[in-house]
């Protein structure tokens, strides 16, 4: 069993081992209860120490993918479905089909890396007993404030202690920006295609969803401004790097357009940068430009440390901030210490920062291979992103209801066609999670749709 282990990578050895198991499982489409190579075999013959193996092996039984036996060492799980295995990792609906899920928002859970994680847990247990047992304070745990000002001056945005409030995650920052300053009947602007939870907020709070078109740079500022003009929004809502779905970043000439009508009609802009330590270097943000000082900054660590560590924050003028934290206050009672004590230990030793530098330079491995999948296939790829979590791509001259059987077919889940959209309306474009893209049933996937292609004579 070779798993192709690479000692110059930046992901630890361990990890290496868990992912090429998993893929020999599932590549050779390995049986429930298949014995494994003993430990010591699969060592010899990676030039691996067993010890390594072994962790590797204990973290697939926690997994659920692997079974241990006493005394016989390591099988996979009797009654796992090897083809639907990627579900576990699905973070879509309540009911969702089963498959490879190919358009989900979130990194796989076998590229989570507990070790740092778990320690920072244990530490905080043992050492912080006020943040297992009490409420967090209104702005947040101000160790973890502290950690945050430090990042954000290190991404050329200036905010004081008194401007960042921690949340459970951006999702939260979101929901409390728009309960406290907009109101039934409001109009704000959104992206199209966009974040789908945004726009189920907004209409739960009966605000009005004007649609501008994101294209590769950013917003498509001549409509952004025709839309100004004529119905005077309250705000816009926007993507600034690696863009869900679309995976687009801002350029900076878009980014100095956007400002300036903004700031010249008086329209708040909230920048949602949720993916900002997927990308490479500092990039353009609205909230780090000399006009920025009003920009609502919307951040979050869930996506890259764990889904279940709700972790987020919004950086913004003090005045917003006290708004916030008083609803804040009435609609939760604080945040979590006890998660909020794990992150802070986390960005203060340097694992995080670590962390989410593997996790770039696999991304970035991936991202690679996939778009070079996309154009075997003859797939149309938006933009080309250069970082981040996702490729915005449709297959040519094939309809939507083909894409899907064979999706199926393939044991891929896709997005809804209708997911991304204010509207509704149904698109054939593709959001493709790069971490999954790899996956042999995407390659099958993405291969199968140019099969289906009808020949031109």
């Amino acid at each position: 069993m070779e798993l192709r282990i690479d000692r110059q990578a930046l992901v630890p050895v361990v990890q290496q081992i868990v992912d090429g198991l998993t893929e020999w499982i599932r590549q050779g489409d390995v049986a429930p209860a298949t014995r494994l190579p003993s430990v010591r075999q699969i060592a010899r013959c990676n030039l691996l120490s067993q010890s390594c193996v072994a962790e590797a092996c204990e973290r697939l039984v926690a997994q659920g993918l692997l079974a241990a036996r006493p005394g016989s060492g390591f099988m996979v799980a009797p009654g796992v479905s090897v083809r639907c295995a990627g579900a576990a990792y699905a973070v879509g609906a309540p009911g969702q089909a089963e498959g490879l899920m190919l358009g989900c928002g979130v990194l796989p859970e076998s590229w989570r890396e507990p070790d740092d994680l778990s320690y920072a847990i244990r530490q905080v247990a043992r050492t912080d007993m006020a943040g297992l047992f009490n409420y967090g304070t209104p702005l947040g745990l101000p160790a973890l404030r502290e950690q945050i000002v430090k990042r954000l001056k290190g991404l050329d945005i200036q905010v004081g202690d008194g401007q960042v409030l921690t949340t459970a995650g951006a999702s939260q920052g979101l929901d409390l920006i728009v309960r406290t300053l907009f109101k039934a009947g409001d109009c704000v602007l959104v992206e199209s295609p966009g974040y789908a939870p945004l726009f189920d907020l907004l209409r739960l709070q009966g605000v009005r969803m004007l649609e501008v078109r994101r294209l590769p740079d950013g917003p498509d500022t001549e409509a952004l401004e025709t839309l100004i003009r004529s119905l005077r929004p309250k705000a816009l809502f926007i993507n600034s790097h690696h863009q869900n779905p679309t995976g687009s970043s801002l350029a900076p000439a878009v980014a100095r357009r956007v400002l300036q009508l903004c700031t010249t009609h008086g329209v708040r802009l909230i920048e949602d940068d949720v993916y900002a330590d997927l990308h490479h270097g500092r990039g353009v943000r609205l909230a780090a430009q000399g006009e920025g000082q009003g920009v609502i900054y919307v951040g979050s660590f869930s996506k890259t440390l764990s889904s279940s560590l709700r972790v987020g924050f919004v950086a913004a003028d003090a005045d917003t901030i006290a708004q916030l934290a008083r609803v804040k206050t009435v609609s939760s009672l604080g945040g979590s210490g006890f998660c909020e004590a794990v992150l802070a230990s986390l960005l203060a030793s340097g694992a995080y920062r670590k962390l989410v530098q593997r996790q770039r330079q696999r991304l970035s491995t991936d991202r690679t291979t996939a778009l070079e999948m996309l154009e075997e296939a003859d797939w149309e790829v938006f933009g080309k992103p250069a970082g981040g979590l996702f490729i915005w791509a449709r297959p040519t001259r094939d309809d939507q209801a083909r894409v899907r059987e064979r999706a199926r077919g393939c044991g891929v889940t896709l997005a809804a066609a209708d997911a991304f959209s204010p509207s509704g309306e149904c698109s054939d474009w593709q959001r493709i999670n790069v971490a999954y893209a790899c996956d042999p049933r995407a390659r099958r996937f993405f291969q199968g749709v140019a099969a289906d292609r009808p020949r031109v004579f």
